[in-house]
C-alpha cells in the first residue's frame, strides 16, 4: 500500500542539519505516525513520502520554505523584565507562550540582561535547511476517527 492522502504512514526519521549533526530522531521501535495530507508533519518531508511504501528507504532535502519558514527578525526582541510578572527566574531557553496578532506565539528566551529579556519568537530550525534519513515502516488506511481529529491515533 502506498503513502496517500487520508492513510496512515509510520516511519523511522534521522533529522540532520547541514554540517550532519543530528537534530531529531525517532526512537527504534517507535516510529513516527501521521495522518498523510493533514498537514501533521512539514510540507516538504510530507511531499517526498507521497506514493511511498513499506519498506522504501530515502534522503530528502528539505529547504526553510518547506519547513519551518525563514526567519523574520521581527519575531526577535527585547521585554521589559516586569513583562514576566510571577517568574523568579528566567534564563535563556526557556519557553512561554505569548499572544500575538495572528493568535498564540511560542517564545524562546535568547538573553536576559539587567532589565531586559530578549525573545525569539522563529520556531528553532526556522531558516534551516533539513535533512531527513527515512525509512517507512508502515502504510494502512485511516479510521474514521482518525479522518475527523485530522491525525494518527494509537494504534
Amino acid at each position: 500500500m502506498e503513502i496517500a492522502a487520508a492513510r496512515v504512514a509510520s516511519i523511522h526519521y534521522t533529522l540532520t542539519d547541514d554540517a550532519g549533526q543530528v537534530l531529531d530522531k525517532s526512537p527504534p521501535a517507535q516510529p513516527l505516525r501521521y495522518l498523510h495530507g493533514a498537514g501533521n508533519i512539514i510540507p516538504g518531508l510530507e511531499n517526498a513520502l507521497e506514493g511511498r511504501q513499506a519498506g522504501d528507504t530515502l534522503k530528502v532535502e528539505v529547504p526553510p520554505q518547506q519547513a519551518y519558514g525563514e526567519r523574520n527578525e521581527a519575531l526577535v526582541q527585547s521585554l521589559p523584565r516586569e513583562v514576566f510578572q510571577g517568574i523568579d527566574t528566567i534564563q535563556p531557553g526557556m519557553q512561554f507562550q505569548a499572544q500575538s496578532e495572528r493568535g498564540p506565539l511560542l517564545v524562546t528566551v535568547v538573553d536576559v540582561a539587567g532589565d531586559q529579556v530578549r525573545i525569539d519568537g522563529n520556531h528553532p530550525l526556522a531558516g534551516r535547511t533539513l535533512h531527513f534519513d527515512v525509512e517507512v515502516a508502515d502504510v494502512r488506511e485511516s479510521t474514521e476517527d482518525e479522518r475527523q481529529s485530522g491525525r494518527a491515533l494509537a494504534a
